[in-house]
Protein backbone atom coordinates (compact mmCIF):
# COMPACT_ATOMS: atom_id res chain seq x y z
CA UNK A 1 0.00 0.00 0.00
CA UNK A 2 1.34 3.21 -0.64
CA UNK A 3 0.75 6.54 1.77
CA UNK A 4 0.92 8.79 -1.13
CA UNK A 5 -2.17 6.71 -2.68
CA UNK A 6 -3.79 6.51 0.39
CA UNK A 7 -4.17 9.79 1.07
CA UNK A 8 -5.21 10.95 -2.10
CA UNK A 9 -8.42 8.06 -1.96
CA UNK A 10 -9.13 9.19 1.42
CA UNK A 11 -9.27 13.00 -0.13
CA UNK A 12 -11.56 11.93 -2.89
CA UNK A 13 -13.76 10.02 -0.38
CA UNK A 14 -13.86 13.45 1.59
CA UNK A 15 -14.40 15.77 -1.12
CA UNK A 16 -17.23 13.58 -2.45
CA UNK A 17 -19.07 14.24 0.90
CA UNK A 18 -18.05 17.75 0.95
CA UNK A 19 -19.40 18.07 -2.67
CA UNK A 20 -22.64 16.99 -2.40
CA UNK A 21 -23.02 19.16 1.02
CA UNK A 22 -21.09 22.72 -0.57
CA UNK A 23 -24.46 22.09 -3.72
CA UNK A 24 -27.01 23.22 -1.15
CA UNK A 25 -24.61 25.85 0.45
CA UNK A 26 -23.84 27.64 -3.38
CA UNK A 27 -27.49 26.47 -4.67
CA UNK A 28 -29.58 28.68 -1.89
CA UNK A 29 -26.56 31.69 -2.30
CA UNK A 30 -26.85 31.83 -6.13
CA UNK A 31 -30.36 32.77 -5.43
CA UNK A 32 -31.00 34.49 -2.38
CA UNK A 33 -27.07 35.97 -1.97
CA UNK A 34 -27.22 34.39 2.22
CA UNK A 35 -25.79 31.24 3.08
CA UNK A 36 -27.93 28.92 5.50
CA UNK A 37 -25.34 28.15 8.12
CA UNK A 38 -28.45 25.27 9.50
CA UNK A 39 -27.66 22.90 5.94
CA UNK A 40 -25.08 21.27 8.20
CA UNK A 41 -27.71 20.42 10.83
CA UNK A 42 -29.93 19.20 7.84
CA UNK A 43 -27.81 16.71 7.06
CA UNK A 44 -27.49 15.76 10.56
CA UNK A 45 -31.58 15.16 10.76
CA UNK A 46 -31.55 13.13 7.55
CA UNK A 47 -29.20 10.45 8.98
CA UNK A 48 -31.11 10.42 11.83
CA UNK A 49 -34.01 9.88 9.64
CA UNK A 50 -32.37 7.21 7.93
CA UNK A 51 -31.66 5.73 11.26
CA UNK A 52 -34.81 5.41 13.01
CA UNK A 53 -36.06 4.11 9.90
CA UNK A 54 -33.62 1.45 9.95
CA UNK A 55 -33.42 0.67 13.70
CA UNK A 56 -36.82 1.15 14.66
CA UNK A 57 -38.75 0.46 11.16
CA UNK A 58 -36.90 -2.36 10.10
CA UNK A 59 -36.33 -0.55 6.11
CA UNK A 60 -33.74 -1.88 4.27
CA UNK A 61 -30.88 0.96 3.98
CA UNK A 62 -31.76 1.70 0.19
CA UNK A 63 -35.30 2.84 1.33
CA UNK A 64 -34.74 4.05 4.33
CA UNK A 65 -31.77 6.50 2.51
CA UNK A 66 -34.90 7.56 -0.04
CA UNK A 67 -37.33 8.20 2.49
CA UNK A 68 -34.52 10.34 4.35
CA UNK A 69 -33.93 12.58 1.34
CA UNK A 70 -37.50 13.11 0.97
CA UNK A 71 -38.01 13.67 4.62
CA UNK A 72 -35.32 16.22 4.53
CA UNK A 73 -37.00 17.62 1.31
CA UNK A 74 -39.68 18.94 3.39
CA UNK A 75 -37.56 20.16 5.89
CA UNK A 76 -35.83 22.44 3.60
CA UNK A 77 -39.31 23.62 1.98
CA UNK A 78 -40.79 24.08 5.99
CA UNK A 79 -37.21 26.35 7.24
CA UNK A 80 -37.63 28.20 4.14
CA UNK A 81 -41.45 29.26 4.34
CA UNK A 82 -41.13 29.30 7.85
CA UNK A 83 -37.50 31.22 8.82
CA UNK A 84 -36.69 32.40 5.98
CA UNK A 85 -39.14 33.50 3.73
CA UNK A 86 -40.73 36.13 6.13
CA UNK A 87 -36.80 38.00 5.70
CA UNK A 88 -35.95 37.91 2.49
CA UNK A 89 -36.13 41.59 2.13
CA UNK A 90 -34.69 42.65 5.53
CA UNK A 91 -31.04 42.43 4.63
CA UNK A 92 -28.71 39.51 5.42
CA UNK A 93 -28.00 39.86 9.30
CA UNK A 94 -31.44 38.83 10.14
CA UNK A 95 -31.15 35.39 8.33
CA UNK A 96 -27.89 35.04 9.46
CA UNK A 97 -29.08 35.54 12.64
CA UNK A 98 -31.65 33.04 12.06
CA UNK A 99 -29.69 30.28 10.69
CA UNK A 100 -27.28 30.39 13.78
CA UNK A 101 -31.12 30.06 15.83
CA UNK A 102 -32.36 26.78 13.45
CA UNK A 103 -28.89 25.18 13.96
CA UNK A 104 -29.28 25.09 17.70
CA UNK A 105 -32.68 24.53 17.40
CA UNK A 106 -32.17 21.25 15.09
CA UNK A 107 -29.09 20.21 17.60
CA UNK A 108 -31.02 20.20 20.26
CA UNK A 109 -34.29 18.43 18.55
CA UNK A 110 -31.97 16.06 17.76
CA UNK A 111 -30.42 15.33 21.34
CA UNK A 112 -34.05 15.46 22.55
CA UNK A 113 -35.52 12.60 19.92
CA UNK A 114 -32.56 10.39 20.00
CA UNK A 115 -30.07 11.17 22.58
CA UNK A 116 -26.19 11.73 22.71
CA UNK A 117 -24.44 8.60 22.00
CA UNK A 118 -22.66 7.90 19.35
CA UNK A 119 -24.89 5.74 16.34
CA UNK A 120 -24.07 4.16 13.01
CA UNK A 121 -25.74 2.75 9.83
CA UNK A 122 -23.45 0.48 9.29
CA UNK A 123 -24.41 -3.00 8.96
CA UNK A 124 -22.77 -6.33 9.07
CA UNK A 125 -19.09 -6.53 9.64
CA UNK A 126 -16.63 -4.17 8.25
CA UNK A 127 -15.36 -5.77 4.67
CA UNK A 128 -11.93 -5.94 3.52
CA UNK A 129 -10.63 -2.86 1.54
CA UNK A 130 -10.10 -3.35 -2.51
CA UNK A 131 -6.29 -2.06 -2.99
CA UNK A 132 -6.97 -0.17 -6.45
CA UNK A 133 -3.91 1.42 -7.53
CA UNK A 134 -1.91 1.53 -4.24
CA UNK A 135 -4.83 2.36 -2.32
CA UNK A 136 -7.14 0.68 0.07
CA UNK A 137 -10.63 1.72 -0.57
CA UNK A 138 -13.62 -0.35 1.15
CA UNK A 139 -17.03 -0.97 -0.43
CA UNK A 140 -18.78 1.52 1.26
CA UNK A 141 -16.21 4.22 0.73
CA UNK A 142 -16.68 3.40 -3.31
CA UNK A 143 -20.45 3.45 -2.76
CA UNK A 144 -19.76 6.85 -1.56
CA UNK A 145 -17.85 8.35 -4.90
CA UNK A 146 -20.29 6.55 -7.17
CA UNK A 147 -23.08 7.57 -5.74
CA UNK A 148 -21.76 11.28 -5.59
CA UNK A 149 -20.47 11.09 -8.93
CA UNK A 150 -24.16 9.68 -10.19
CA UNK A 151 -25.99 12.35 -8.31
CA UNK A 152 -23.80 15.33 -9.91
CA UNK A 153 -24.29 13.96 -13.11
CA UNK A 154 -27.97 13.75 -12.98
CA UNK A 155 -28.02 17.35 -11.35
CA UNK A 156 -26.31 18.40 -13.88
CA UNK A 157 -28.38 17.01 -16.74
CA UNK A 158 -31.20 18.33 -14.60
CA UNK A 159 -30.49 22.07 -14.43
CA UNK A 160 -29.10 21.80 -18.31
CA UNK A 161 -31.88 19.99 -20.08
CA UNK A 162 -35.06 20.33 -17.42
CA UNK A 163 -37.32 23.16 -17.42
CA UNK A 164 -37.73 23.53 -14.36
CA UNK A 165 -33.60 23.52 -13.72
CA UNK A 166 -33.47 26.09 -16.13
CA UNK A 167 -35.77 28.30 -14.36
CA UNK A 168 -33.58 27.82 -11.69
CA UNK A 169 -30.32 28.92 -13.79
CA UNK A 170 -32.50 31.81 -14.68
CA UNK A 171 -33.08 32.82 -10.76
CA UNK A 172 -29.47 32.30 -9.83
CA UNK A 173 -28.67 35.09 -13.04
CA UNK A 174 -31.01 37.45 -11.69
CA UNK A 175 -33.97 36.60 -9.41
CA UNK A 176 -35.87 40.40 -10.22
CA UNK A 177 -35.82 39.37 -13.58
CA UNK A 178 -36.52 36.45 -13.52
CA UNK A 179 -40.10 37.33 -11.71
CA UNK A 180 -40.91 39.83 -14.02
CA UNK A 181 -40.84 36.98 -17.50
CA UNK A 182 -43.00 35.00 -15.25
CA UNK A 183 -41.03 32.67 -13.49
CA UNK A 184 -42.74 31.27 -10.62
CA UNK A 185 -39.90 32.86 -7.78
CA UNK A 186 -41.37 31.01 -4.86
CA UNK A 187 -41.64 27.62 -6.58
CA UNK A 188 -38.09 27.96 -7.96
CA UNK A 189 -36.59 28.81 -3.86
CA UNK A 190 -38.56 26.10 -2.45
CA UNK A 191 -37.43 23.41 -4.92
CA UNK A 192 -33.93 25.11 -4.21
CA UNK A 193 -33.76 24.17 -0.67
CA UNK A 194 -35.71 21.14 -1.13
CA UNK A 195 -32.74 19.43 -3.61
CA UNK A 196 -30.13 20.97 -1.58
CA UNK A 197 -31.85 19.46 1.42
CA UNK A 198 -32.14 16.16 -0.28
CA UNK A 199 -28.39 16.36 -0.96
CA UNK A 200 -27.40 16.81 2.50
CA UNK A 201 -29.19 13.85 3.45
CA UNK A 202 -27.80 11.89 1.49
CA UNK A 203 -24.45 13.03 2.33
CA UNK A 204 -25.56 12.34 5.90
CA UNK A 205 -26.74 8.86 5.50
CA UNK A 206 -23.22 7.99 3.61
CA UNK A 207 -21.14 9.65 6.26
CA UNK A 208 -23.63 7.12 8.62
CA UNK A 209 -22.20 4.10 7.19
CA UNK A 210 -18.73 4.80 6.52
CA UNK A 211 -18.02 6.47 10.32
CA UNK A 212 -20.78 7.85 12.99
CA UNK A 213 -23.94 9.54 13.72
CA UNK A 214 -23.85 12.69 16.70
CA UNK A 215 -26.20 15.68 16.74
CA UNK A 216 -22.71 17.51 16.56
CA UNK A 217 -21.80 16.14 13.53
CA UNK A 218 -23.26 18.57 11.31
CA UNK A 219 -21.47 21.60 12.79
CA UNK A 220 -17.67 20.30 11.40
CA UNK A 221 -19.10 18.86 7.80
CA UNK A 222 -21.39 22.21 7.33
CA UNK A 223 -17.74 24.30 7.78
CA UNK A 224 -16.24 22.40 5.26
CA UNK A 225 -18.65 22.14 2.80
CA UNK A 226 -18.95 25.93 3.15
CA UNK A 227 -14.96 26.13 3.00
CA UNK A 228 -15.67 23.69 -0.21
CA UNK A 229 -18.02 26.21 -2.12
CA UNK A 230 -15.89 29.23 -0.56
CA UNK A 231 -13.13 27.72 -2.27
CA UNK A 232 -14.99 26.68 -5.57
CA UNK A 233 -16.77 29.88 -5.89
CA UNK A 234 -19.98 30.31 -3.89
CA UNK A 235 -22.91 30.80 -6.31
CA UNK A 236 -21.31 28.00 -9.26
CA UNK A 237 -22.44 24.63 -9.10
CA UNK A 238 -19.43 23.43 -11.03
CA UNK A 239 -17.35 25.72 -8.07
CA UNK A 240 -18.61 23.74 -5.46
CA UNK A 241 -17.66 20.32 -6.53
CA UNK A 242 -14.50 21.37 -7.24
CA UNK A 243 -14.08 23.22 -4.16
CA UNK A 244 -15.21 20.10 -2.58
CA UNK A 245 -12.53 17.88 -3.60
CA UNK A 246 -10.11 20.48 -3.29
CA UNK A 247 -10.94 20.80 -0.04
CA UNK A 248 -10.77 17.13 0.80
CA UNK A 249 -7.28 16.66 -1.09
CA UNK A 250 -5.77 19.22 0.73
CA UNK A 251 -6.59 18.39 4.61
CA UNK A 252 -5.53 14.58 3.75
CA UNK A 253 -2.43 15.25 2.47
CA UNK A 254 -1.92 18.01 4.75
CA UNK A 255 -1.82 15.37 7.69
CA UNK A 256 1.24 14.08 5.72
CA UNK A 257 3.12 17.08 7.01
CA UNK A 258 1.02 18.27 10.37
CA UNK A 259 0.08 16.34 13.15
CA UNK A 260 -3.76 14.75 11.97
CA UNK A 261 -5.20 16.45 15.11
CA UNK A 262 -5.07 19.77 13.64
CA UNK A 263 -6.92 18.37 10.31
CA UNK A 264 -9.96 20.02 11.13
CA UNK A 265 -8.13 23.34 11.08
CA UNK A 266 -6.67 22.79 7.40
CA UNK A 267 -9.93 23.45 6.15
CA UNK A 268 -10.13 27.09 7.99
CA UNK A 269 -6.79 27.74 7.35
CA UNK A 270 -8.15 27.29 3.35
CA UNK A 271 -11.35 29.88 4.52
CA UNK A 272 -9.46 32.42 5.65
CA UNK A 273 -6.60 32.20 2.99
CA UNK A 274 -9.18 32.41 0.16
CA UNK A 275 -11.32 34.92 1.65
CA UNK A 276 -8.17 37.30 1.43
CA UNK A 277 -6.48 36.47 -1.42
CA UNK A 278 -9.46 35.32 -3.60
CA UNK A 279 -12.78 35.56 -2.54
CA UNK A 280 -14.58 34.86 -5.36
CA UNK A 281 -13.26 31.21 -5.11
CA UNK A 282 -11.46 29.49 -8.28
CA UNK A 283 -14.09 29.68 -10.84
CA UNK A 284 -15.74 33.04 -9.57
CA UNK A 285 -15.13 35.87 -11.76
CA UNK A 286 -13.70 39.25 -11.53
CA UNK A 287 -17.07 41.00 -11.30
CA UNK A 288 -18.09 38.84 -8.28
CA UNK A 289 -14.65 39.73 -6.75
CA UNK A 290 -15.36 43.28 -7.24
CA UNK A 291 -18.82 43.07 -5.12
CA UNK A 292 -17.16 41.15 -2.95
CA UNK A 293 -14.95 43.82 -2.06
CA UNK A 294 -18.00 46.38 -1.74
CA UNK A 295 -20.52 43.73 0.19
CA UNK A 296 -19.60 41.50 2.87
CA UNK A 297 -20.77 38.01 2.50
CA UNK A 298 -22.04 38.29 5.43
CA UNK A 299 -24.47 41.00 5.48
Amino acid sequence: MSVTAQLIANGIIAGAIYALVALGYTMVYGILKFINFAHGEVLMMGAYFAYTCVNYLGMPIWLALLVAMALSALLGVIIERVAYKPLRYSGRLAPLITAIALSIFLQSMALIIWGSEIRTLRQGSVSKGNEIFGAVITNNQLLIIATTVGVLIILHLFLKYAKLGKAMRAATDNLPLAATIGIEVDKVIGITFAIGSALAALAGVLVGIEQNIEPTMGITLGIKAFTAAVVGGIGNIQGAVLGGFAVGLIENIGIWFIPSGYKDAIAFLVLVIMLIFRPSGILGTKKEEEMGKTESLFG
